[in-house]
């Protein structure tokens, strides 16, 4: 009786039941009863209807055999599962996922790896299968937590951990595939979610063992690198990133940063190098700008940081604006060298500072910290470089002046480098830094005009004497005129300085001067011969200097100089002869001899470009006479290692010097128009050489005694003169005048160099007091009101009086009378 009672209940049972339940077999290693399970796949198909209590029969057998760690039949039920959702349409599929998704976190949540394995696998097929309308009350949060939490599987059996580790990874990236591409569902951009997926990502890709390869995305083609959690790991990083749009990039980046800090992989930095460099390539290019900014937002936070740390976070900017600077980067150019130059002051801060508490306190780890200093400051200057060399010539030409405006010349009232607090070799520091920037921004720009390349606003700044002060600074600001300057690539041609032979074998390219040019050197073609002039009387010049003083004559001659030019350039030459000669400013005989040489190897290229014959003869004349009796005052003798100086030089020996009258014969008979070769050259006197700390200016335009002009030349015939008493009288009285005269001379000198500026300025007032005084009295007297009929009022002892004029006395111009 109880049997037959038992088979009828089971007969009374639902039909979807009765075949759930024949799928499973007595023996669980029998496997799916396929035919069974035919019959359900066509019960599910025809009567859609029935697929949620389909699936919530067989979420309950599940749940009750995984209590019961029956996992044969676990195998059996996930099996069925997978092929009712492979065989059912996707509009009939939706009141069977809610099953399905709560059997897969059963099995996720089980201690066992098989069945982790087992959802994660279904949980993927599920993924796989697209949805016409979006569910909008499903959320995949326990999925996400779960599958992350998968990814730091610390299993102490390795094949089970790399296994869980995969498996997590895949549910990750079904999760993204699931839900990324439908903005109307339950997102995963949101940053709980993006706090968990990409540090999951990156603790894998950390294993990798292939740092280099790194480039645009790549689908693995062997089966083996499926296998690998750390390949599986970058592929679904590069899916991810691939995916996301303007509204939630951050979201995805931000979490990277908060991975490198948290396990310190800034220092060393190879690890945040190729992650970066994943990110630019597998992000859109349009939305470059949002990682850059990302990068400088960091960096702000992370100032204080121990230098190898800013230097890691830089090297990765350089890395990702190098990738950016090939697109389109937005509206962050300005920004990024803001912010650069803004982290270079800081440096500069910590590394005076750690200067000054070893003055104090001498310990090893203070040179170490200048040391790691150096290194972000270098990474800072090469960042700067590369972008601005990789920026379009107009966008290039701004940040130039931008970095320019930033240097601390003197005379600036503002800018955001201040280095006033930094003291002396603050400001120092500053300004190499700064030009070393300059210098690889400039580098490979051409202008189609001197004037585009070199602005008032960018030339005045470049060429202050605030930029003279040092030896190295002035190799900078010459190297960026040459970069400048040089529009047809001869410098390297040009490169170091000697007495060339052909110049024709140089093989130089030039073209005709514009008119753009010419009227460039017109208005500032001064300021040039002037920054070379001083320049070369600076005393801690060495070789490297006066081979770029070289280059700058060349290439001035070269892209700049017409006829009028090519008469300034011989006058500028001459005058450097005369500094080398005279000696006004002491200079050591190591100077002397290097301006000499600088002067012979400039008017031996100037005579060839020029090709006046008889001018490459006096050159070549002098040359020659040097090389036999004066060797020292020729490149290649001077800049030698042990070149034997002389211990004067006499002015005497005209053979050895260039002389202005045979300069000025030679070239007059080729048409130039050589009256101003008579004229010395004297330097410009500026607004800043009255500020400037360096000595005065004055000196430096003081008498030039022109002793080797065309005025004393050997051709003019000598007037003796008889010698009488008279004579001698006469002579005495006028040396004794010149002697009064240099003495007011030093005397004014004397004052302007050491007298208080507040006594200075009060003598130029009072003159100008007077000088105004007199002026209003000689306007007084010429400028009166006409006398009128009417009559004028004056006041004599508080009572008014008026004066009248008849009209017949009245004086009218001519025009007026007819």
């Amino acid at each position: 009786m109880p049997g037959r009672v038992c088979c009828c209940c089971a007969a009374l049972r639902p039909r979807y039941k009765r075949l759930v339940d024949n799928i499973f077999p007595e023996d669980p290693k029998d496997g799916l009863v396929k035919a069974d399970m035919e019959k359900l796949t066509f019960y599910a198909v025809s009567a859609p209807e029935k697929l949620d209590r389909i699936g919530a029969y067989l979420a309950e057998r599940l749940t009750r055999d995984v209590v019961r760690h029956r996992y044969g039949y676990v195998l059996i039920a996930m099996e069925a599962l997978d092929q009712l959702l492979m065989a059912c349409h996707s509009q009939s599929i939706k009141p069977f996922v809610e099953s399905f998704l709560h059997m897969v976190a059963k099995l996720l949540e089980s201690g066992e790896p098989k069945l982790q394995v087992l959802g994660t696998n279904s949980f993927v097929k599920f993924a796989n299968i697209e949805e016409d309308t979006p569910s909008y009350h499903r959320r995949y949060d326990f999925f996400v937590s779960r599958f992350s939490a998968m990814c730091h599987s610390c299993d102490p059996d390795p094949e089970i951990q790399n296994e869980i580790r995969i498996a997590g990874i895949r549910g990750i990236q079904g999760v993204v595939r699931k839900t990324v591409n439908d903005e109307l569902r339950a997102t995963i951009w949101e940053p709980q979610h993006m706090d968990k997926i990409v540090p999951s990502l990156l603790f894998n890709m950390q294993k990798i063992e292939d740092i280099d390869r790194i480039g645009p995305p790549s689908s693995p083609t062997a089966g083996v690198k499926e296998e690998n959690p750390s390949v599986l790991a970058e592929n679904c990083f590069r899916e991810l990133l691939g995916r996301a749009t303007y509204g939630n990039m951050n979201n995805a980046v931000r979490p990277v940063f908060a991975h490198l800090d948290h396990h310190r992989l800034w220092d060393p930095n190879e690890f945040a190098v190729s992650c970066f460099k994943i990110i630019m390539y597998s992000i859109q290019a349009q939305y470059s700008h949002h990682v850059i900014q990302e990068i400088l937002g960091h960096l702000d936070v992370r100032k204080r940081d121990s230098p190898r740390v800013r230097a890691g976070i830089i090297q990765v900017l350089l890395e990702a604006v190098a990738i950016a600077a090939k697109g389109s980067i937005g509206p962050t150019v300005l920004e990024v060298f803001n912010t650069l130059l803004k982290h270079l002051r800081i440096s500069v801060d910590f590394e005076l500072s750690d200067r000054h508490s070893s003055a104090e306190s001498v310990t090893l780890s203070t040179s170490s910290k200048e040391n790691d200093e150096r290194i972000v400051q270098n990474a800072i200057i090469q960042t700067i470089g590369f972008f601005g060399s990789n920026l379009p010539d107009y966008q290039r030409s701004e940040i130039m002046m931008f970095i320019m405006s930033k240097v601390p010349v003197l005379g600036t009232t503002s800018h955001s480098l201040d280095p006033s607090n930094l003291g002396d070799l603050g400001a120092r520091r500053i300004q190499i830094m700064l030009l070393r920037s300059l210098l690889m921004v400039t580098s490979g720009y051409k202008a189609t005009t001197i004037s585009n390349a070199l602005p008032p606003p960018f030339l005045d700044p470049l060429l202050s004497p605030s930029l003279m002060e040092d030896s190295e600074l002035r190799q900078l600001v010459l190297e960026i005129l040459h970069n400048l300057i040089d529009r047809h690539d001869n410098r390297a041609k040009l490169r170091g300085i000697r007495i060339i032979p052909d110049v024709s074998d140089l093989k130089i390219k030039r073209d005709k001067i514009s008119r753009q040019d010419v009227s460039f050197m017109k208005k500032h073609g001064q300021q040039l011969y002037r920054h070379i002039y001083l320049g070369c009387k600076e005393e801690d010049n060495v070789q490297k200097n006066f081979e770029l003083l070289f280059t700058s004559l060349a290439l001035t001659t070269i892209e700049l100089a017409n006829e009028e030019v090519v008469i300034d350039l011989i006058r500028l030459a001459i005058a450097l002869q005369d500094v080398a000669i005279i000696n006004e400013d002491n200079l050591p005989m190591f100077n002397r001899c290097g301006v000499m040489a600088l002067v012979a190897a400039y008017l031996n290229f100037l005579s060839q470009m020029i090709a006046v014959p008889a001018f490459c003869q006096h050159v070549s004349k002098v040359i020659e006479t040097r090389s036999v009796e004066a060797a020292y005052f020729l490149p290649e003798t001077i800049f030698k290692d042990k070149c034997d100086l002389p211990t004067s030089l006499e002015k005497d020996e005209k053979d050895l010097f260039f002389l202005t009258n045979k300069i000025a014969e030679s070239l007059g008979g080729s048409g130039y128009n050589v009256e101003r070769l008579s004229v010395p050259y004297v330097p410009q006197v500026t607004d800043e050489d009255r500020l400037s700390r360096r000595k005065s200016i004055v000196d430096t335009v003081s008498l030039q005694v022109d002793i080797l002009s065309g005025n004393n030349t050997e051709d003019k015939v000598d007037n003796t003169e008889e010698i009488t008493f008279e004579a001698l009288k006469k002579a005495i009285e006028n040396n004794g005048l010149e002697e009064q005269e240099k003495e007011k001379r030093r005397l004014v000198i004397e004052k302007f160099q050491k007298a208080p500026f507040e006594e200075i300025a009060a003598q130029c007032e009072t003159k100008a007091n007077l000088l105004h005084d007199r002026l209003a009295q000689i306007l007084e007297l010429t400028i009166r009101p006409p006398p009128s009929p009417s009559g004028t009022m004056t006041i004599t002892a508080g009572h008014a009086h008026y004066h009248s004029v008849p009209v017949y006395e009245m004086k009218f111009p001519d025009l007026c009378v007819y």
